[in-house]
């Protein structure tokens, strides 16, 4: 499996990435590819990186199965993420807060992981979002099927946390 993060999406929502990232961008990013690094050593599953802009200072590969990208301008993160999704295909996963990347990745056969959930999966939190909102409002459309089951899309985002949490 292949896993496609939003790296500055990632760090940004995350309290204890945002506070290292308070240091300088290559802190922040030093802290988010050490722990894409310990979940890389502790799986067989591929991660990608994709950062805004040019390099910087700091880290900007990490051995193994860790990626590092970094957008060329005029082209975002977030369209580098968009078109890796678009040719990885189904059974990958696209870590991003972002409802852009979100939606083509789902439309791209990916699973679309939420940023906390990714986080508290590597960090070895608890559930990570299994649970569904309770501001979440199901009135906009009428559901067809069994009504106490996930969605096809959350249903490949809890397979993807769940092999994430496992080893």
């Amino acid at each position: 499996m292949r896993w496609l993060i939003d790296g500055y999406n990632v760090i940004r929502r995350d309290a204890d990435l945002s506070a290292a990232e308070a240091g300088g961008l290559h802190v922040g990013r030093a802290a988010l590819l050490r722990l894409v690094a310990g979940a890389a050593r502790r799986h067989s599953d591929h991660f990608t990186v994709v950062f805004d802009g040019a390099p910087g200072a700091g880290p900007t590969e990490s051995p193994g199965q860790v990626e590092v990208l970094f957008s060329r301008p005029p082209e975002k993160a977030d369209d580098v993420l968009i078109r890796l999704a678009r040719q990885s295909g189904d059974g990958d996963a696209v870590v991003s807060d972002d409802r852009t990347v979100a939606d083509a990745a789902r439309r791209a056969r990916c699973a679309a992981i939420g940023t906390a959930d990714f986080v508290a999966a590597l960090s070895g939190g608890g559930d990570g979002g299994d649970e569904k909102d309770e501001d979440e409002d199901d009135a906009d459309e009428p559901k067809h099927g069994n009504p106490r089951r996930l969605s096809k899309d959350a249903r490949a985002a809890q397979r993807a946390l769940r092999r994430l949490r496992r080893r």
